[in-house]
């Protein structure tokens, strides 16, 4: 086996910086859930069996599409269908897999978790739960593939949730998103029923986003900053 762990020296550090940023979140507990990032057609992926919120860059394996190891000592997570998965039907960039407590909660009652806020149109909208099958096997990967069609985030019946994103920071942010999502839906849940966005409504908030650039910081205008 060629050692190419150097070429993705950064995609490595980067994994087990953001399994460390998304344990001492809460979403990762022990060896449970898998973080990964993809460059070309060679992924970086956390190691089976290593305790994700002190992980370091040496517990990061590389693999190719097909799973080959190509750089690292260790085994990839059990996961890695799963993730090489999502790479390979929605291209995307980053993908993270969490034993979130709030979404894993949810992932044991609910059939979907709705727009009840919208923030959640950041994932889509509404976040399907995939359909419970064994942890490692292609059942689950496929289970998990349908159900991240046209979304960012699902919910992984009686196991936990899987985020994607085009770059690393964006699925970490997903994940974080998600649990607040699940904690909202729960204390909501826990006062009465939820009332969900209808689709008019999503559609008007996406509009306003739109019109207004939202989630991103602007200068205030020269006219204004001089009559300060």
């Amino acid at each position: 086996m060629t050692d190419s762990s150097s070429a993705l020296g950064r995609e490595r550090a980067a994994v087990a910086d953001a399994c460390r940023r998304l344990g001492a979140a809460g979403l990762l507990i022990g060896t449970a859930g898998n973080v990964s990032v993809r460059v070309g057609d060679r992924v970086a992926v956390t190691a089976t069996g290593a305790v994700l919120a002190q992980l370091t860059a040496g517990q990061v394996t590389v693999v190719d599409l097909d799973g080959k190891v190509v750089g690292g000592r260790l085994r990839p997570t059990s996961e890695l269908d799963l993730h090489l998965g999502v790479y390979r039907r929605y291209g995307t960039g980053a993908v993270v897999h969490t034993h979130a407590p709030m979404a894993t909660a949810l992932s044991c009652v609910l059939d979907e978790l709705p727009c009840i806020h919208y923030q959640l149109l950041a994932l889509g909208g509404t976040v399907r739960v995939a359909p419970y099958a064994t942890f490692g096997t292609p059942e689950l990967a496929e289970s998990v593939l349908a159900a991240l069609d046209g979304r960012g985030a699902a919910l992984m019946a009686n196991h936990g949730a899987v985020t994607h994103a085009t770059t690393l920071e964006a699925a970490v942010e997903h994940a974080l998103l998600l649990e607040w999502a699940c904690g909202v839906y729960q204390h909501a849940a826990a006062l009465g029923r939820p009332r969900v966005l209808d689709e008019q409504r999503q559609r008007a908030v996406i509009e306003a986003a739109l019109a207004r650039d939202y989630g991103t910081t602007h200068p205030v205008p020269p006219a204004q900053e001089e009559s300060r």
